[in-house]
Order: structure tokens, then sequence, then C-alpha cells
């Protein structure tokens, strides 16, 4: 008798690899020979993953060849309602996934799909005294309308019907009952046979076919202008980056005690990048997946705690084109497992002890984001180009695609909407349509060909700015290089969009000063990088400041505050903001304080004194700015591993020289010992009618050889006649140390 493993036996080296390709759980760890491969192809957590991957035409097809088993393409077609030809190419497609196997009589599913699948289309199992061909008919149309009302309840399932023992319905059921219409299940409960049911459908599984994909309610938008919107938001993405780079190197958030980020600092950084905190979330879920962010803990430094600092990754990531470090984001965030969606949540899956999740915590976690992002944005890569379909129209793309898997990655974590609005804020998306570069992304293009697509999409970065008379610049577009240091050192950003506006203050003039730039080199700089002068109002701020600039200077006692003035000494005593510092006057141009140097410095700077650091020689010391970086962790981004090709390749040989083996007679050729495949051996056998030879533990450590022909395998147990005899016997399953099927 033929089986699965004859099946697989019988295909070549190029349909083997398609489908380890295809089920690569099966490839893992690589399988002996055929036999191995069926055993693992049968189990049922292999066919559920299988199951979860094909459409709602092929869930469809798989039922069919269930119910009609052994089945010809005629069968199924007629079953799902549709021509032969697209019959053939979805039961093919089963076959080529191990789904089903074709014997001399037809095609037949794999042994435990039927128990996967359950009730076919809602239908109850053949009935034994069910009327055939045209008697079945006839008892049909005998039947009264109440009778029939009966039938129609249970035809589309479920099959079966609760009644009571008295009554008209009662007697109806009784009726159909008697007529081999219905099947009684005890005093209470019938159930309508398969035959009949099918007959009641007229011939089909399913009221509605769905052998086709639906059509998505959308919008057609032109390419161009799709690319051109994906171009402006991975300009956007990256200026978001850069500035997260920029701000956290200076001046690095905690990490807190249970993992992640404050909502203070993430509620400071969506406030620095004007965006809400829900882009924020996601900025750095993406910017950390791509490797750009790390834990500092501290071993290099003298910060007492573990800080969130960029990688020595993000400075290489900052010299790239445009194009390739949007690439790099994208390719994180299309990858990532986290959910940046569950930031802010309260007691749930993945929220932590206090109920409420933080930004890059272990509890973003939550591989099944990914699985429907990428499922999400590939049914949008099945669609033409320009195609921006609407949110109902996805869904229901989604439910035929993948309808086990939807039916478990939807709510507010995992639905549509989060992944269209991630997409559009990862530039894989423009206007609701997929984009050009996004399409190659999730097609299993290359980043760098994803990379080269985006490049020319990117508006330019420009080099200059316009400085205005109201203590403002405008960038008109995308600074980058010399001219972005420059402006984000004396000037903060006062908004943002297609033109930045730059604001320009006291604060910011004092940043620049207390790098060690002087008032000529900063109005030279900004003349260099205008193409306007500079102004009147921007000359008299930047040279006031400066004049007031170092009139307070710190040195060490712990700490002294030193000033010509003594007025401002006078000031700087009674401010009740600088009562920690704890000052005692011991000159007229003299404060001391037991607080360090460097506090002493950072609390005079927050409130605009403007002090510098006075050398032990009296001298000014201009320490430049630190920026703060860690080394680059492996493992980031995360990557999802696959069979390709030359893995496959290389199982398949391997299972070509088992089956050599298995043939040339060798010592214990074709004995098996892996518990999955000796339990999956034994079942095929139960099912088959086929004999075994087992090797059998005994009480005692003993190994006895047995020629079995199994009759169940339950629990643990088998149930099989021994040798020639009729006796059934019981042995354990866990103390059966090989087996082999008998040629």
């Amino acid at each position: 008798m033929r089986s699965l493993a004859d099946d697989l036996r019988g295909r070549t080296d190029a349909e083997l690899t398609a489908l380890l390709q295809a089920r690569p759980d099966l490839a893992r760890p690589a399988p002996g020979d055929v036999t191995s491969l069926t055993a693992r192809a049968t189990t049922r957590a292999s066919i559920q993953r299988a199951l979860d991957g094909l459409d709602l035409a092929h869930l469809q097809a798989l039922e069919a060849v269930v119910v009609a088993a052994p089945a010809s393409a005629g069968e199924v077609a007629g079953l799902l309602d549709c021509d032969v030809a697209r019959a053939e190419e979805l039961t093919g497609r089963l076959r080529e996934l191990a789904l089903c196997w074709r014997s001399p009589e037809g095609l037949r599913p794999a042994r435990p799909v039927a128990e996967v699948v359950g009730d076919p289309a809602g239908l109850g199992p053949p009935g034994a005294d069910v009327p055939q061909g045209a008697d079945l008919e006839q008892a049909l149309a005998a039947q009264d309308a109440r009778a029939r009302s009966l039938l129609d309840a249970l035809t589309w399932g479920p099959p079966f019907g609760a009644l009571g023992r008295t009554g008209p319905m009662a007697a109806a059921a009784a009726g159909l009952v008697d007529a081999g219409l219905l099947v009684r299940l005890d005093e209470d409960h019938v159930q309508l046979p398969r035959q009949v049911a099918l007959a009641l459908r007229g011939g089909r599984l399913h009221r509605p076919t769905a052998t086709a994909p639906p059509e998505v309610e959308h919008s057609v938008l032109d390419p161009v202008v799709v690319d051109a919107a994906a171009g402006g938001r991975a300009a956007d993405l990256v200026v978001l980056v850069t500035e997260l780079v920029d701000l956290w190197g200076a001046r690095p958030p905690r990490v807190l005690r249970a993992g992640g980020v404050a909502v203070r600092d993430l509620t400071r950084l969506a406030a620095h990048l004007e965006i809400d905190a829900d882009q924020a979330a996601w900025l750095l879920e993406t910017a950390h997946a791509a490797g750009l962010l790390g834990v500092d803990d501290g071993g290099r430094t003298t910060e007492p705690s573990a800080t969130w600092v960029p990688t020595t990754l993000a400075d290489e990531w900052l010299e790239d084109e445009p194009g390739a470090r949007w690439a790099a984001l994208a390719q994180a965030w299309w990858t990532m497992p986290a959910a940046p969606s569950l930031v802010g949540a309260g007691p749930g899956p993945g929220s932590g002890a206090g109920g409420r999740v933080n930004a890059l915590s272990t509890h973003t976690s939550y591989p099944l984001a990914r699985v429907r992002r990428q499922d999400t944005l590939r049914a949008m890569a099945a669609l033409p180009p320009g195609t921006a379909p609407t949110e109902d129209g996805l869904e229901g793309l989604l439910r035929w695609r993948h309808p086990l898997r939807t039916t478990r990655l939807g709510g507010e974590h995992g639905g549509t909407v989060v992944v269209l609005r991630e997409a559009e804020w990862a530039a894989v998306t423009g206007r609701g349509a997929l984009a050009g570069p996004g399409r190659r992304l999730v097609t299993a293009g290359t980043v760098e060909e994803a990379a080269g697509l985006m490049e020319p999409l990117v508006p330019p970065a420009v080099d200059h700015v316009l400085l205005q008379a109201d203590l403002t610049a405008i960038a008109p577009g995308r600074l980058d290089g010399p001219v972005r240091t420059l402006m984000h050192l004396v000037s903060d950003v006062e908004s943002r969009g297609g033109a930045t506006v730059h604001r320009f203050g006291e604060a910011s003039v004092r940043r620049a000063l207390d790098a060690g730039w002087s008032a000529d080199r900063v109005l030279a700089d900004l003349a260099a990088a205008s193409r306007t002068g500079v102004p009147q109002p921007l000359d008299y701020l930047v040279r006031d400041v400066a004049r007031r600039h170092g009139q307070a200077r710190v040195g060490s006692c712990a700490a002294y505050l030193r000033s010509d003035d003594p007025a401002l000494l006078d000031r700087v005593e009674h401010d009740r903001a600088l009562g920690l510092l704890q000052w005692r006057r011991v000159a007229p141009t003299v404060l001391v304080s037991p607080v360090p140097a460097s506090t002493v410095l950072d609390v005079l700077r927050d409130e605009q004194y403007g002090p510098v650091v006075e050398g032990g020689d009296g001298g000014l010391e201009l320490g430049a700015p630190r920026w703060h970086r860690t080394t680059a962790r492996p493992g980031a981004p995360v990557r999802v591993s696959s069979v390709d090709e030359g893995v496959a390749r290389q199982v398949v040989a391997l299972m070509r020289r088992g089956e050599g083996a298995r043939a040339s007679g060798l010592d214990d050729a074709g004995a098996h010992t892996d518990p999955l495949v000796v339990s999956a051996v034994l079942r095929e056998a139960a099912a088959t009618g086929e004999a075994v030879w087992i090797g059998y533990a005994d009480e005692v450590g003993g190994v006895a050889t047995y020629l079995l022909r199994p009759e169940s395998v339950v629990g643990g147990r088998i149930s099989a006649t021994v040798g020639d005899g009729n006796a059934l016997r019981t042995f354990l399953l866990h103390r059966v140390t090989r087996v082999r099927t008998v040629e």
C-alpha cells in the first residue's frame, strides 16, 4: 500500500528542496532519510504551522480533499464550485506542501490533517444508513415543510441539533431518523450525516466560494506621487533619528531599574522632536533595533548608573547616504519583534509589574505584531503599484490570505491601523500605498536594493540658511554637515516642516560660548552659512551675551565662584534657586561651596548665569562638548531565520544518503531511534495496517525484538498483535528503542 512516505520518496531533489523551503521546520534538525522527513511532516505542530500559511482557497481545497478522499480533481472542483484547472492548481500546491499525497485511487490527506482540520466545512461524519443517489433525492423531496425547515437549519452547520422529546419538531426529527436523513445521538440530540448535508448544499462545501481573492476597495494613485511622498517621509525619518542621536549623545537619559526609558524622558524627547509620544516610542524602538542605541553601564565612565546612549554604529550611520540610512531603519522596523504601540499600555499582555509598558523595555516584545506587520505589507505588495487600499478592504484581503492567523493577530496592538501608521512613519508607504523602495524591501529584496531605489527620492540636503531680523533663521530644507552642526549649537528649533525655523536666544548663544567659541567666530560662521547678511539684532544679541559671559568663574574648593562684579555675587548668593549650593562669602568677590565644581557649573548654567571654568593657574578651561557613545551590541536588528535553497539542497543530499544506506542492507539500516519518528512510524502503521519491527526494553534493561502489527497508538500505549497471532498485547511507547518497517 502506498503512503505519504512513498510519495515523498518518489519526488525529485528539486521538489524536496521546494518542500523544505516552504516548510522550514522540517529541515531543522536535518532528517536522516525520507521516513524521518515524513514523521516530522505529519506531526500536529508542523501541520498546524503549514495551515497557518495557507490562504482561504487552499484551506477549502484541503477540506474538499478530506471530504472526498480519495479525491479526484473533478470531485474537488465540484465541492469548491470552480473549474477543474483551478482545482488542480490548488491541490497541486497542497501536494507540494506534503499536506496531501497521490495514491492510485486519488488524492489523500496526510494522516493527521483530518484531525487538525476537524469537521470540514461544518459537516458531520458520514452516516451508515443514509440513502444513496436517486434514493436520497427522493427521500428529501418527500419531506414536509416542518421536516424540511429542520434540515435547512442544520445544512450549513453546525450539524448537531437539540430537540425536545415531545412536540411537532420531535415528531419531524423522528421521521427523518426513520428515513435515514438524520442520525439520533441520544434521546435529545440528532446529527445531520455528511451525505445529506452535501445533497442539501447542492454538492458545495461552502455557501460563499473563496477560490479567488476578494475585491479590495481602494483608490489608485500615481506611483510617482507615492514614491515622492515616501521620499519626503524618509527625509523626515533621517532627520528625527539624527536629532535623537545628537540629543541623547549630549544628555543621555537614565535606564530605569526595571529597564526601558522613563515617561518623562520619552515626553521630553517627543517635545524636542515635535512629535507625539506614540511616534517617539516607535522611533526609539526602531533606532534600538537598528543598533543605533544601547545601554552604557558606566564601565568606562564616571556615571553612577546605566544610561541610554548612541552606539558607535550610529557614527557610521551618520556618515552614510540618506538612502542607506533610511534602509537601515526600515529593515530594522520590518524585522524587529517589538510592538511600540504597547508603550504606555495598562495591565495586559506585555505590561510590566507596575502595569505600564515603558519604551525600550523587554515588555514591548510581541512577535505576533511582527507577523501581522509582514502579512499586511505583503498583502499590499500583491496589489498593483499605486494601489491605496481602504482599511476594511485590506482587512478582508488579510482574512482571505491568512484566515487562521488573522483571527489571532487582531486587536489594538497588532491591527491593520497600527501597521499602516507605522509604515507611513517608516516611509515604506506613501499616501497609503506601498512605495517602490518599500515594495522591494518587503518582497525579499536586499537592503542595498531598497536603499538604491530610495536614494534619488530623498530631497537633497541644503547647505545654507536665511537669517531673519526677528532673531530666527529659516532652513529651506534638510540641513546636513557643518551647517546642521552650527545651527544646532547656536540656535533652537522653533518649528519643523518643509522649512525649519531656528530661533536664536541668550541660552542658545551661551551654549556656543560655553563650548569655547568667541562672538566673532559665531558671527563669522553664521555669515558664511547664510544667503543673507547677519542682521543687526542678531549681532547685538551675540556680542551682548559674550560681554556678560564668563563674569563668574568656578574653581575647586570643593568649588568657588569668583567674579569682579560684587553685585553679581550678591544676586547669586541670595538666589533661592541656588540654595542647594550652600554658598559662603569669603571675600567681596569670592563665594565658596561644598558642592563639587562640576555640579556648581551645571546648576549655574541651568539658571542662565553663564559661568566658565577657571583652572588652577587662574586661566580659563574651555572643554569641548562630550558626546556619549557605547559599543553596539551584537544581535540587533533581529532577523528571522529561514531555510534558503542552498541549505535545503544539503538536507536533501543527506536524506538521499540515508535512503541509500537503508537500501544497502547495512547494520540497522532503516531503523529509527528518534522518539518523534518512532511514534510517527507506529501511528502510520496503525493507520495502514502494516507490520513493523520494534526493539523493546524490558524491566531489567534488556532489549527484545518483536514483529508487531499495531492496531492503535493512544495515550502512550500501543495495542498490537505480535507475529502471526490474533491476541492483542499492550506495549509502552516510551520503552520502544527503535522501529523499522517491514519491506
